[in-house]
């Protein structure tokens, strides 16, 4: 069983997907502090949507499931205010949780295992061909995927959660879900027109 951690949270609205880039501006002093943090020793810390609660203030229910982020560039904006540019690593649970003084929410995480490397089933085919078409229309960091990576389970279930238009609570069921072939059935049901065709008789 993997051990559990000390992670500092990032409570959102918006629920970050491993792989999935996040742009995200800091500018309260818990959150700076984090990140002064994350620079001087190297840490990251957990981005989990928000069940109750807002993004400023005080601080916010988060959901038992999210995701390491890891900063990959930052800025100032013509604001002032530090922009980060944050991407989606390892998923975890959230076992428990308390509050720092200044109102940052800490909890201890237990890492979730990797995703495995299976391809698509027969079944999920159509769902590796909407995503080749999704990226060849959208473009972005994405849009030179080879078919290795659109025949892998995993992969093609992050990114169709991550471009589709899914409600946050759809977001946060595919990112709870272990079997990479499972979440491929949640997309599978909530894309329109997807369903199996009747059965006719001849």
């Amino acid at each position: 069983m993997n051990p559990s951690q000390s992670l500092p949270l990032f409570p959102l609205h918006s629920t970050l997907l491993p792989g999935a880039a996040l742009g995200l501006r800091v500018f309260e002093a818990r959150y700076l502090d984090l990140v002064r943090e994350c620079g001087r020793n190297g840490g990251t810390f957990g981005v989990c949507l928000i069940l109750q609660g807002e993004e400023v203030g005080a601080p916010a229910v988060p959901a038992a499931w999210g995701v390491e982020a890891l900063i990959e560039d930052f800025d100032v904006g013509a604001d002032g205010v530090l922009v980060l540019r944050l991407r989606g690593a390892r998923r975890f649970h959230v076992e428990k949780t308390h509050v720092r003084d200044n109102g940052l929410v800490m909890a201890q995480v237990r890492w979730c295992d990797p995703d495995s490397d299976d391809e698509l089933h027969p079944e999920h085919a159509l769902l590796g061909l909407l995503l080749e078409r999704i990226l060849e229309q959208a473009g972005g960091e994405f849009a030179s995927a080879g078919p290795a990576q659109l025949d892998q389970a995993a992969w093609v279930g992050w990114r169709l959660a991550e471009l589709l238009p899914l409600q946050e609570p759809q977001r946060l069921q595919v990112l709870q879900e272990n079997d990479v072939h499972l979440r491929l059935e949640y997309l599978l049901a909530w894309i329109p027109g997807f369903e199996a065709p009747p059965e006719t008789d001849l």
